[in-house]
């Protein structure tokens, strides 16, 4: 949750101003006073986005004007910590809920969360009618895990605020998304939820709490509850399709046929409903949604786009091509994004001049880096993997675009087979940006390719320290102990774990099959794997469920599973390895 930004710091100017004139309450700073009156003694003013009910008279003394200046001036210099103490010690003097509420924000944008929750504390406590207040407390109640401590700020902040409680329950699963006890969340919600029986976006909350803590029958049936109350739903409707497709495509595009009958022009269904036509390889009905959709929205280009992204899919360029054109011609909110398809689409048709061309006009937004990412892999299919490593080391524009530069140089050193390369580049990196999980992450892997296991551990050890719910941590730790370690039951735990985190994730699957296969429990790492391949027919997944497969005895299952990954991953060195390995 964001807070609004004040604008303190003009309010700070305007108080030194106007030092010798006399402030009445509410005044503005740059009002003067009434002639010949006389003059009180100067009182702070700090603007906020909402006037409190109750203003302390506070004078503005020396000490108050000097700790205001000192922490403003601190921020622009960045010592945050000087900033942070200051209006800590200006709030605990003062008790003023505008100062309370600059202290807040400045304690929070530093990360001092727990500065941040005190100065939040007594903000509320003076101004008890503040809905901001009393959410930025269950914001950080929330994030330090103290749900139960959150739970009756949530409750008064929905009850304040009727006119939007739809919407602040739409907003609950983003609030809560990364507090990792799913099972807490999904109790939080339901009890919030509780007052609000006949809210549709109540149940559509509940739904999605209870899919985060991998109750899918819980979540089907209050999403369905949502859609009673209210049918036309479309995002409910979207939810519920999903729901359906983890377990059933063909259920998942009946319920969405079924719903069009009756909501023709419910275009992101539509949409959806093309995409998993698409993905259960329907192609021809996908054309004629596609059809469809450009035919009632011909000038749209968030139907344009679609279409260009799912005739990509479908390898049809000349299509992808012609929409992303339309689109980009009838102004899409994101031209970069198209324009990164666009290159994404000619580097497929083996035109890489057109490719480079796309990719280098790409300016910003999100597609910057995968854009730039793309433009370096081309240079180095080209034998220019020096002049490619060069584009990305001066590409970055801050410092979260040079780590992910990093890694895209990484990983063009891992494709050319130059392991150690990579292991330098991310372990030089990683000295500068000791901290940083990706990093840490991918160093790990890299280390996994010089078999320097120790760094490894140390690595995903130290991720699940600064980020204990990065499942793909625990994952990637517990499937090296399983596959190059008699560390079985350690394996194990730590396969459980990322499971829990991310109970859907088919390489965590994949990893858990294999730790039961590595403990002879053969049947259940079958279980485990064939649902990941279901999920994610990906090469090394077919490898491990082809060995277990063998193992059990299923020797003709085994060689059709490798034969088919093989037709569609011939390069793949797991998956080689292993098909040797029992071959004849």
């Amino acid at each position: 949750m964001k807070i609004l930004k004040l604008a303190a710091w003009a309010s700070v100017l305007a108080l030194t101003a106007c030092a010798e004139q006399p402030l009445r309450p509410g005044d503005a700073p740059s009002e003067q006073p009434a002639a010949k009156a006389p003059a009180p003694k100067p009182r702070v003013v700090v603007r906020s986005s909402a006037k409190p009910s109750v203003l302390p008279q506070q004078e503005l003394s020396q000490a108050v004007l000097f700790k205001l200046l000192l922490a403003e001036i601190a921020l622009q210099r960045g010592q945050n910590n000087v900033a942070v103490q200051s209006y800590l010690e200006l709030t605990r003097e003062t008790q003023d809920p505008r100062i309370a509420q600059r202290a807040t924000e400045v304690a929070w944008n530093s990360r001092f969360l727990g500065v941040a929750l005190e100065t939040a504390g007594i903000w509320l406590a003076v101004d008890p009618e503040s809905l901001q207040a009393r959410q930025v407390v269950a914001s950080l109640l929330v994030n330090q895990a103290r749900l139960a401590d959150a739970q009756p700020h949530l409750e008064k902040s929905l009850a304040a605020d009727k006119e939007n409680v739809g919407q602040n329950f739409l907003q609950l699963n983003t609030l809560l998304a990364r507090h990792p006890d799913k099972a807490a969340v999904l109790k939080l919600t339901q009890n919030l939820a509780q007052p609000y029986a006949t809210l549709p976006e109540a149940h559509f909350s509940i739904a999605q709490a209870a899919l985060g803590a991998g109750q899918g029958q819980l979540a089907l049936t209050e999403i369905r509850t949502a859609l009673t109350l209210r049918p036309e739903w479309e995002q409910a409707v979207l939810f519920q399709g999903q729901l359906l497709q983890r377990t059933s495509n063909a259920d998942a595009l009946a319920y969405y046929q079924g719903y069009l009958r009756n909501y023709p022009r419910a275009m992101d269904v539509r949409l959806n409903y093309a995409r998993l036509l698409v993905t259960a390889k329907k192609y021809s009905e996908a054309r004629g949604e596609f059809q469809a959709l450009m035919n009632e929205f011909p000038n749209n280009p968030d139907v344009a786009m679609a279409v260009g992204l799912l005739s990509l899919q479908l390898n049809d360029y000349d299509a992808a091509e012609t929409q992303l054109l339309h689109a980009l011609e009838n102004n899409y909110k994101d031209p970069d994004a198209i324009r990164y398809y666009l290159g994404q689409t000619n580097e497929e048709r083996k035109r890489p001049d057109e490719a480079l061309r796309w990719f280098g006009s790409v300016n910003g937004g999100e597609q910057y880096v995968p854009a730039r990412s793309r433009y370096a892999g081309i240079l180095a299919k080209q034998d220019k993997l020096a002049e490619a490593r060069k584009y990305l080391q001066d590409a970055a524009r801050d410092a979260q675009q040079r780590v992910q530069f990093t890694q895209a140089e990484a990983q063009l050193l891992r494709d050319a087979n130059e392991y150690r390369a990579a292991y330098d580049v991310l372990g030089r990196a990683l000295d500068k940006n000791p901290s940083s999980p990706e990093l840490l992450y991918d160093h790990a892997m890299a280390a996994e390719k010089i078999d320097r296991i120790d760094i490894l551990e140390s690595n995903l050890r130290k991720v699940i320290q600064i980020k204990p719910d990065h499942a793909h941590a625990y994952n990637a730790l517990g499937y090296t102990l399983a596959d190059r370690s008699t560390r079985l039951q350690e394996a194990y735990t730590l396969i459980e774990q990322a499971l829990k985190l991310a109970p859907e994730d088919p390489f965590i699957m994949d990893s858990m099959g294999w730790v039961l296969y590595r403990m002879n429990q053969n049947d259940a790492a079958l279980t485990f794997l064939k649902h990941a391949f279901e999920l994610r027919p990906d090469a090394e997944i077919a490898a491990h469920l082809g060995e277990v497969l063998w193992a059990a005895g299923q020797h003709d299952a085994a060689r059709e599973i490798w034969a088919s990954a093989l037709k569609d991953h011939p390069a793949n060195e797991v998956l080689l390895a292993t098909v040797k390995k029992f071959s004849p």
